[in-house]
């Protein structure tokens, strides 16, 4: 099987295949969903396309500001609480239903969906619209040997370990047909027909894998509509910030801007990095920590900076291992000490350290002394810098957005622009 990371030539962008074409995106608002959104949205919007986003209200004037239209996105409680339980895909049924009028205004020649924003691929279907999804990450599907996605476990590298995750297949198995269960209940809401398939919330038609291919696990066979392109990298504009004085080797530490909330990371890594032979910057991203932090002198803290001009200057990067964090610093060649905190991120930490471009700390291992000794081992070892500058080189060579935006042209090019609804849906 084709590498899918190879399907798209960065050296020459398709556009306009057959014109320029009207393109709506949709992606849900958390930044690491919304920013790679952005990013190709801005990379198709200057190759002439019109290309409208639909995302959260707090991130208009960057999608304006980018040459893209914004379209606001319903915005109500998603996850349930113990106050306020939904079913499954009870939001996705109503927001599919918001979304067919834009849709039917837009009239678009695709429809390119995040990964996490099922309501637009139900609303493009109603509609008759082709669609695609953009994964944001690594891909989350499994494969035959591969431990269960989000667990946090590597790629066994024996037969034995093969085997072990082989033979936990059905639960991961009974899992997903479970989730297909409840997106067919919500189709069926929507007058759909039930999927067959496990993962119907992923285009059978245009995967966009926005990742680097060197953090994907081998696969026998890759789905032929999947495209690794590499990372789509945004971020909100920023002016510059000053590093501590020295020249101790620079380290960057990067909380998460959705979990860890009492900042209990950004806290042991300062108190485990004073009085190294190191200078540390930090940044708390907005977010007040919960308890006063001791800033040692060999550091200093900021409420926000532009990680695009602060990695690379940067020996090492400790973070939580959010992908968008991750793929960040290995772009700017920095390795990292990945400390996941919740969600994908401990699969993405061991994904870099399956990559040999970070070393991974477990969550209840997380402290002062901890961090330090990881750390030492990080910059200790040259091979991590190694893997992380060829990362680098990669990047440099691969333009993700670039890359993403040839697999929507590609999409495109099999619909004559204005094309109306192939199948339209009551």
């Amino acid at each position: 099987m084709t590498d899918p990371s190879r399907r798209s030539s960065p050296e020459r962008p398709l556009s306009p295949v057959g014109g320029p074409r009207r393109i709506l995106l949709a992606a849900f608002g958390d930044p690491g969903h919304a920013f790679p959104a952005i990013a190709l949205g801005r990379t198709l919007a200057a190759r002439g396309h019109r290309v409208w986003l639909q995302t959260w209200s707090k991130w208009r004037e960057h999608v304006e500001r980018e040459g893209m239209e914004f379209a606001p996105a319903p915005e109500y409680q998603v996850f349930p609480t113990l106050e306020r339980p939904l079913k499954p895909y009870a939001a996705a049924v109503r927001a599919a239903r918001e979304t067919r009028p834009l849709i039917q205004a837009v009239n678009p020649d695709a429809v390119v969906v995040d990964i996490l924003t099922v309501a637009a691929a139900l609303a493009a279907e109603l509609e008759g619209r082709r669609w695609a999804t953009l994964i944001p990450h690594v891909m989350p599907t499994s494969a035959r040997g591969f431990p269960p996605y989000s667990s946090g476990a590597r790629l066994p590298r024996t037969s034995l370990g093969r085997a072990l995750w082989r033979s936990l297949a059905p639960l991961t198995s009974a899992g997903e047909q479970r989730g297909r269960d409840e997106l067919n209940a919500a189709r069926a809401q929507l007058g759909l027909p039930p999927l067959a398939h496990v993962h119907g919330g992923i285009s059978g038609e245009l995967a966009i894998v926005a990742t680097f291919p060197q953090l994907e696990y081998p696969r026998v066979e890759w789905n032929p509509a999947v495209e690794i392109t590499g990372p789509l990298l945004w971020e909100q504009p920023h002016g510059e910030t000053e590093l501590p004085p020295g020249d101790d080797p620079l380290v960057l530490i990067a909380p998460s801007t959705a979990q860890d909330p009492q900042q209990r990371m950004l806290a042991a890594a300062l108190a485990g990095l004073g009085g190294e032979r190191l200078r540390v910057l930090a940044t708390t991203n907005r977010r007040t920590p919960a308890a006063l932090i001791a800033v040692p002198a060999n550091a200093r803290v900021v409420s926000w900076l532009s990680y695009a001009k602060t990695m690379p200057h940067c020996a090492a990067v400790v973070c939580h291992a959010g992908h968008g964090t991750l793929v960040r610093a290995l772009a700017c060649g920095v390795p990292v000490l990945a400390c996941p905190a919740g969600g994908d991120m401990a699969e993405n930490a061991a994904r870099a350290g399956w990559a040999g471009a970070g070393v991974r700390l477990s969550r209840r291992l997380v402290g002062p002394r901890a961090i330090r000794l990881a750390l030492q081992r990080l910059l200790a070892d040259e091979r991590y810098a190694r893997q992380a500058g060829e990362l680098a080189a990669w990047a440099a060579a691969n333009n993700g957005a670039e890359r993403a935006a040839n697999a929507v042209e590609r999409f495109c090019a099999t619909r004559e622009p204005g094309e109306g609804p192939r199948v339209g849906r009551e």
